[in-house]
């Protein structure tokens, strides 16, 4: 099978890659780790984004940046369009996320974890011209229940009643935004109940796709590149996903049809990311209900990590403790 055919990326290598791509999110995660709480946000981003970078060139395959830290003028590092890997073996789209929750990793706040997506080249919709995107997220009992486009006192009526529990029951992620205050206030007007989120809406997405959490849906207005992240995941998970894209000024409306992309009109899962054989990765840069946050404990550096893969439909998690004199500067 030659290396231009899409699929090689996952009938074995996507086993070794996903484990390359650990390694990766780990690196950022703890050269992250001294800034934590330090209130200098740039500051941990520049080191994840160092070690990011650092350990995927060693990563043997094509990786071709959809979603990075910009374009390159004003990120010198995973700059969307970039080539990372060793040039060897498959070809694929990848999102990158050094941080997601860079505000909360510089208040020292829960849930920030370093992400990436891999998907077959060609297949993830690269929305990096239109910074927002209207998401609703939810697991796969909302597939043909659940639309973007209704009320959302609808849309958790129609979802209490596929999931066979009360509404009351139901807890709506979303991002506590000004932006947000009539649809937090729908949403409790609605009879369910709220988890507002600071920050980082690629693990409340995915959260909302589990059936282990507490939370049955998230909704609300992010970020487009945090969107398209989330679509890989919910692929592994058997999940439900739409969006629509949310441009603020008539410039970067422009800015999108000129790149090809589509308003007042719902991407469903398959638009967001078209390839069914997708990887992604997490590691938990502070403690968060889809992963724990880096711990040093005397001489060693624990991480976790949770690995989605759609082709097989498992979900891993991956412990690891590092040696701490090989990572930190004592």
């Amino acid at each position: 099978m030659s290396h231009d055919e899409p699929a090689e990326l996952f009938i074995h290598p996507d086993r070794n890659l996903a484990m390359e791509l650990v390694r990766a999110t780990e690196a950022a995660a703890i050269r992250a780790t001294p800034w934590i709480g330090r209130g200098e946000k740039n500051a941990a981003d520049g080191a994840a984004v160092d070690a990011m970078r650092k350990f995927l060139a060693t990563v043997n395959f094509q990786g071709r940046v959809v979603i990075g830290e910009g374009e390159k003028d004003d990120a010198p590092m995973l700059y969307n369009g970039e080539i990372v890997g060793t040039g060897q073996g498959p070809q694929a789209d990848i999102a990158v996320d050094p941080i997601d929750g860079t505000s909360l990793t510089a208040a020292g706040r829960s849930h920030a974890i370093s992400m990436i997506a891999v998907a077959d080249r060609g297949s993830m919709l690269d929305a990096s011209s239109v910074f927002y995107m209207e998401k609703i997220v939810s697991s796969h009992e909302a597939i043909g229940v659940l639309d973007i486009t209704k009320p959302v006192g609808e849309n958790i009526r129609a979802l209490a009643k596929a999931k066979n529990k009360p509404v009351e029951e139901i807890r709506v992620a979303v991002l506590d935004r000004p932006r947000h205050e009539q649809l937090i206030a729908d949403i409790r007007a609605a009879g369910a109940g709220t988890r507002l989120i600071f920050d980082g809406d690629v693990a409340a997405g995915i959260n909302a796709a589990r059936h282990d959490t507490r939370i049955d849906m998230a909704i609300g207005i992010g970020g487009s590149p945090e969107g398209v992240a989330t679509a890989c995941a919910i692929k592994a998970l058997g999940g439900f996903m739409q969006g629509r894209l949310s441009p603020q000024t008539d410039d970067e409306k422009q800015q999108g049809q000129d790149a090809g992309l589509l308003f007042d009109h719902v991407y469903e899962l398959d638009g967001l990311v078209s390839s069914d054989n997708t990887i992604f990765v997490a590691t938990g840069v502070t403690d968060g209900e889809l992963v724990r946050g880096v711990r040093r404990q005397g001489p060693l550096i624990s991480t976790e990590s949770i690995v989605l893969r759609a082709r097989s439909g498992t979900i891993r998690r991956v412990s690891a403790d590092h040696q701490a004199a090989k990572w930190l500067d004592e």
